[in-house]
């Protein structure tokens, strides 16, 4: 006896809205009783967490009384499709099993991959459980799986989750196809078969292109250069002695100026990111660096480093428990450069954009997932670019060339340099599978749709007449406590930028966060990130026009 699936044309992994076709394969050696062939495809988000010591008495609302060390599980069923491939479904009950002759034997079954996930369905979820198609003596019948658990848990609707296998024994998503063939008899086991499948959610509909921005910028001043002597200023004495001669230039190049008479430059440099801030799977950054001159400084400055990074945080709940473990993907390293960002003769304010060739051909990695939102799990992204400036063209030297006593050969000469941390603290990142046009239009036409019209209070004149009623006692507060469900706890907060910070929308003292809510379909409902406040400025402006 052997089972297997076979799909038909299996892609390199499924996608909201896609069927999945195939033939399960029983091959058999001899005569064997069937009662029936189910199908199944699943999909499970599992959560394992350890209950601290210090904290015992953990559980489900409290109603568990666990102790310290223990392990707590949650399962969600975020999909949970059954089919009867034999005999078939509008087939009346028999009262005997079917006999199968030895031999190979194919049963064809297919099911279409939902949008949004099944366990937030409550209704539907009590409705499963038993065992279903039950008759004869020997019980023919399959049994599904009980639904009243997943009331237990509390739960969102979502787009359906990407298969996640990135802390296994802590947290997992998996998709897969499970065969059920049940063999009538006492003391006859059921014959299964599983098989996993890869899955990877549609984005959602992106909003049009504007000309804002998302930016991280911070200004920084260079330290004033010490007036001490270079170290090729050296004496050196006369072939007829007495008189010297002194030298301050550099070996084969001009005369070095008085560091005390040339001003330290001042710079700023501005990270930005088309607004709201959205990255694709598989596909470079859309990213622009500007560096601003501040101070007319009659010196150059050089950008010698670059380095980006793409960190995710992945908070992962069990009951009431909650544990965030990051992840950090080195995007982009480059070291050595030489790139002219301001000149001397370029006057205050002048902006100079940073040509993109030096991080086009860098896409996210491979192992990049999209953002998600779960029952149980939720993975967010933060990114962070860091850049190294010099004042002074950097030195042709490398730092493996030594001189003298362990020194490098040009330390004393090299320009002072410094590293700047931009950090965007909330990203999307998509999984560049485009929506079907009908989903884009619905969205289209929830945005113009109507709000609901609020019911008039009643006069004061009215209610008096009416007399108390219980609308007017007061209510029990319904805040939700911080413990329960935090991960799906985002309230809405808006913080202002200090006035130095400047503005993130022209004519305004104040920074504000742009948000843009769609209403349809419920999976897309959510907000953007917010800046950090501090000498990082992250807000919107509007791009100018080229």
């Amino acid at each position: 006896m052997s089972i297997r699936v076979i799909l038909d044309k299996p892609p390199e992994f499924y996608t909201n809205l896609d069927f999945i076709k195939g033939d399960v394969v029983l091959s058999l050696s001899r005569p064997e009783h069937v009662g029936a062939i189910i199908v199944k495809l699943e999909g499970e988000s599992r959560t394992a967490l350890g209950v601290p010591t210090d904290n015992p008495g953990m559980g489900i609302a409290g109603r568990e009384r666990i102790s310290g060390g223990d392990t707590l599980h949650e399962n969600h069923k975020i999909l949970y499709k059954v089919g009867q491939v034999f005999p078939d479904e509008n087939a009346p009950p028999a009262a005997s099993p079917y006999l199968l002759n030895p031999g190979q034997h194919r049963f064809p079954f297919q099911f279409k991959f939902p949008f949004n996930n099944a366990c937030g369905n409550t209704e539907a979820m009590a409705r499963i459980g038993g065992v279903v198609n039950t008759g004869g003596i020997f019980g023919v019948g399959f049994r599904v799986m009980d639904g009243t658990k997943q009331l237990m848990y509390s739960h969102v609707t979502k787009t359906l989750p990407p298969s996640f296998t990135g802390f296994p024994g802590e947290a997992e998503i998996r998709y897969y196809v499970k065969v059920t063939i049940q063999r009538p008899g006492i003391f006859k086991e059921n014959w299964r078969y599983q098989m996993g499948l890869k899955f990877l959610p549609i984005e959602p509909p992106r909003p049009a292109k504007s000309n804002q921005e998302a930016y991280a910028r911070r200004p920084f001043t260079f330290q004033p250069r010490s007036p001490s002597p270079s170290p090729y200023q050296k004496k050196r004495s006369s072939f007829f002695g007495g008189l010297s001669t002194s030298t301050s230039s550099r070996p084969g190049g001009p005369p070095l100026p008085d560091p005390a008479s040339v001003a330290a430059p001042s710079i700023e440099m501005s990270a930005r990111l088309p607004h709201p801030a959205i990255l694709t799977c598989n596909k470079s950054i859309p990213l622009r660096l500007i560096a601003k001159k501040l101070v007319p400084a009659q010196a150059d400055v050089y950008l010698v480093a670059m380095q980006i990074e793409l960190i995710g945080k992945t908070t992962v709940r069990c009951q009431d428990l909650v544990n965030t473990e990051v992840n950090r993907w080195v995007i982009l390293a480059r070291h050595g450069l030489s790139t002219l960002v301001s000149k001397p003769e370029d006057p205050v304010g002048t902006e100079f954009v940073v040509p993109d060739i030096l991080w086009s051909g860098a896409p996210l990695p491979n192992t990049v997932m999209p953002s998600f939102l779960t029952c149980n799990l939720k993975r967010d992204y933060q990114l962070e670019v860091r850049l190294g400036l010099a004042w002074g063209k950097p030195s042709t030297i490398g730092p493996n060339m030594f001189l003298g006593r362990g020194k490098f050969a040009d330390a004393a000469n090299r320009p002072p340099e410094l590293h700047l941390n931009l950090p965007f603290s909330t990203i999307q990142v998509y999984s560049g599978l485009t929506p079907p046009a009908e989903l884009v239009e619905a969205t289209r036409q929830g945005r113009g749709r109507n709000p609901r019209p609020q019911r008039p209070s009643p006069s004061p004149q009215a209610a008096a007449a009416a007399g108390p009623s219980f609308l007017s006692l007061p209510l029990r507060s319904t805040t939700p406590s911080p413990t329960l469900n935090p991960v799906l706890t985002n309230p809405t907060r808006r913080r202002t930028l200090p006035a130095q910070a400047g503005a993130g929308i022209r004519g305004q003292g104040r920074c504000r966060r742009v948000r843009r809510m769609m209403t349809p379909p419920p999976t897309y409902a959510g907000g953007h990130g917010r800046g950090d406040d501090g000498p990082v400025f992250l807000c919107c402006r509007a791009r100018p026009a080229l």
